[in-house]
């Protein structure tokens, strides 16, 4: 077989370089804790990407040396844009950015949201990022406010009783 159809090492590996991650057209708002893990992410990518340079040549470091390379890259964007917003000093009058946010769904089951920048959005923990349809929905509500959630399964109505600072 042709050497030019195998997939033989040559010997000549360059490093990698990975496309780099999408950014998103949406204003980077950040909370002070998203902010704070922004840059903690970049620290330790920095020290990962130090101890994969440090290591001795290895192709099996390739790969992971490209990949961090790759999200600090992001990282480095992201907070090169970020827009930090701080919580408000007194009360939230309405749901705002950053604001924790207790519900009620139409069966009574209550839930717990906050309203976070894109880089901090973990919905699993209730940290909804702002342009999602649920963060988009809450948004302005207030107190005793019946809202429409649209989900692919159909509309969802909850019921805001509490708006409160994050924490």
């Amino acid at each position: 077989m042709n050497k030019a159809f195998t997939k033989e090492d040559d010997g000549s590996t360059t490093p990698q370089r990975l496309d780099d991650l999408p950014i998103s057209a949406h204003p980077n708002h950040v909370t002070p804790e998203g902010l704070a893990q922004l840059h903690a992410r970049e620290a330790a990518l920095e020290a990962e990407i130090s101890r994969l340079r440090a290591a001795p040549d290895d192709p099996e470091t390739s790969y992971p040396l490209a990949v961090a390379e790759r999200d600090l890259r992001y990282v480095i964007a992201r907070l090169g844009t970020a827009i930090l917003i701080e919580p408000p000093s007194g009360e939230y009058p309405s749901v705002q950015f950053g604001a924790a946010v207790d519900v009620l769904d139409e069966d009574g089951t209550p839930a717990t949201y906050i309203i976070v920048g894109e880089d901090e959005a973990d919905p699993k923990q209730g940290l909804i990022a702002a342009p999602s349809p649920l963060a988009r929905a809450l948004l302005e509500a207030e107190q005793g406010d019946v809202v429409e959630w649209p989900r692919p399964s159909g509309m969802i109505e909850l019921e805001v009783t509490a708006i409160r600072k994050r924490g």
